[in-house]
């Protein structure tokens, strides 16, 4: 960090509550982010997050030992809200002494932050807010940091961009709170813009998916390698009943395929088959299916190529370290010219 002291001095903060040597996490990516992936991440200064996704407690069980047999450094684990075993999972974190847990996919039910922050080895809470409302409202229930994410990101999006979350939430929030900035980041130059603007530090998905630490499969990578920003769209709701968190992917097969199953499922809630919690959890398991299909089978027609906007910056492997170090010498450039 001594050779980039101004970009260090505008993550400091975000770098102490982190642990790490710079304030860059990765956002969790399900089967991509997991522990090769996060051990380089924290091996070369960043903060890597296990995506837990759909695991079951024994699975995230040996993914956590499993990091830790390739990193000393800190690593967070993302939680989704709506799995039906988050506090077994919580458990799991706190049986590992995990310092970091994120809430991501809804807002934390019940009792679950003070699950994470009470127990014998408390962690930090980590959540998502997609509207300055409910970031007040996170940070009074106890939320120690937030991810702001704007609709370029990949994955499960909101409506709104990065660039208008960052403008409307870091002037109010930044100054008394840690907010790092995520979505549609490819660059150390915006980088260096969120750092200005008060943000504690940035979350990337997509700059390291293609790292060559990333398990994911060659035809995987290809396909982001020939992307532009255009060809990573979000998904389309086919059903106002059925609350579908749009996603953000490469167009391909597998798209339309999603809108056959929300027709699908939609369907058995006509017949009252199945509660509207279940619907959700369909929906989430298709996607799950089909990220794994995409990122371990190299099914890119009719898996999910979930990507961010910012795909059309990546044009090669890269090791994780040679992606931190661009990304910090690109925001220490910017900083400097200014």
């Amino acid at each position: 960090m001594t050779t980039y002291p101004k970009t260090a001095r505008l993550m400091q903060r975000g770098a102490d509550f982190l642990g790490s040597e710079t304030a860059i996490l990765c956002g969790a990516m399900s089967w991509v982010s997991e522990r090769n992936l996060v051990s380089a991440i924290s091996n070369a200064g960043g903060f890597g997050v296990i995506a837990c996704g759909a695991m079951t407690p024994e699975l995230l069980d040996r993914e956590i030992a499993a990091t830790r047999a390739l990193t000393d450094k800190p690593f967070g684990v993302n939680l989704i809200t709506m799995h039906p075993d988050l506090f077994e999972l919580i458990a799991v974190c706190e049986k590992h002494a995990v310092g970091h847990v994120v809430l991501a996919g809804g807002i934390p039910p019940k009792g679950s932050v003070e699950a994470i922050k009470g127990g014998k080895n408390p962690a930090k809470v980590i959540c998502f807010a997609p509207t300055l409302a409910l970031a007040k409202k996170l940070l009074r229930s106890g939320a120690d940091a937030l991810v702001i994410e704007g609709m370029e990101a990949g994955g499960h999006i909101g409506p709104v961009s990065t660039s208008v979350l960052a403008q409307e939430m870091l002037p109010e929030l930044a100054e008394d709170h840690l907010i790092f900035v995520a979505g549609g980041i490819g660059r150390g130059q915006a980088i260096a813009g969120y750092l200005e603007m008060g943000a504690a530090g940035v979350q990337l998905g997509t700059r390291f998916a293609c790292a060559q630490e990333s398990i994911a499969h060659p035809d995987f990578k290809k396909a982001f390698f020939r992307a532009s920003a255009r060809d990573a769209v979000a998904s389309v709701q086919v059903d106002p009943r059925l609350p579908v968190i749009p996603v953000r992917a490469l167009k391909n097969k597998g798209s339309e395929e999603f809108t056959a199953k929300q027709r699908e499922v939609a369907g058995t809630l006509d017949r009252e088959e199945i509660a509207m919690n279940e619907a959700q959890l369909q929906i989430e398991h298709y996607w799950a299916g089909a990220l794994r299909r995409a990122v371990i089978d190299g099914d890119v027609e009719t898996g999910s190529l979930m990507a961010g906007q910012s795909v059309g910056m990546l044009k090669e492997e890269e090791p994780v370290a040679a992606i931190i170090e661009k990304l910090m010498s690109q925001s220490e450039e910017a900083l400097t010219r200014r």
